[in-house]
């Protein structure tokens, strides 16, 4: 059993999971009364329909990410079957990782299933396609690999419930990022500042996979910050499965 069998089956049990179908049958909902909500609106049904889709989309990937993300290391300790997994040849590192890279497996369909349907929704509304939508779900999706490395690594230490909590906080504290290093330097206190700026580098700053504004409104993106968001959401993913991985290793099994 390696990395790609731990990745199969970590699949195989989410796509199982009732919280996975009801997920992508609310976001269906949402994008398919889109339409309606858009025609509240006179003159942006296409922008509305975008903005609401690229919004359901990464929200719904989001709660994937954290719901499911969040129990995976979680079950097989408090089930115990870790005891048969780490009996077989097979490392923790290999454990950690198939996890991980089993529920991208989930949230790549799931993202794929909901970009398919949006897709249908705008060429209904608008007969035509955007292209440029394709490269604001591929930036959600390196966004929910970052967040996903995060709910596994807290899920190595700490419950479901504590696991989901600081995962979304971590997704929050991501998304104002900026806004806490500009409220450190306005301070008095070089405390404050210094604070501010470690925590500013220590949280991932997920505004740089969030391009659904500029998609909407038409706003060209550069291929070179397309390509530094997915590089930086590699190298913070791949930080942070790695601190898992070392946290894993030192549990006593």
């Amino acid at each position: 059993m390696g990395i790609v069998a731990i990745a199969l089956n970590t699949f195989r049990e989410g796509a199982k999971d009732k919280i996975f179908y009801a997920i992508v049958v609310f976001a269906i909902i949402i994008m398919g009364s889109s339409r309606f909500i858009a025609t509240l609106s006179v003159g942006q049904i296409d922008k509305i329909t975008k903005d609401l889709g690229l919004a359901t989309i990464s929200l719904l990937g989001l709660l994937i990410a954290i719901f499911v993300g969040t129990k995976l290391v979680y079950e097989e300790i408090s089930r115990r079957t870790i005891y048969t997994i780490i009996s077989k040849p097979v490392t923790r590192s290999q454990f950690i990782l198939g996890k991980y890279f089993g529920l991208l497996l989930i949230i790549g369909m799931t993202l794929t299933i909901l970009t398919v349907f949006f897709s249908l929704v705008v060429y209904l509304n608008s007969n035509t396609l955007d292209a440029h939508l394709l490269k604001a779900i591929g930036l959600a999706f390196f966004e929910l690999a970052l967040i996903t490395s995060v709910a596994i690594f807290f899920s190595t230490f700490t419950s479901p419930i504590s696991s989901a909590l600081f995962t979304m906080g971590i997704w929050v504290a991501g998304h104002f990022s900026g806004d806490l290093k500009g409220l450190g330097q306005i301070s008095d206190s070089s405390l404050s500042r210094g604070v501010s700026t470690f925590l500013y580098y220590l949280v991932p700053n997920l505004s740089n996979f969030d391009i659904r504004g500029e998609v909407v409104h038409g706003v060209g993106i550069p291929h070179t910050f397309f390509l530094f968001s997915v590089c930086y959401g590699l190298i913070y993913s791949a930080a942070v499965i790695l601190i898992a991985t070392l946290i894993f290793r030192k549990r006593d099994f």
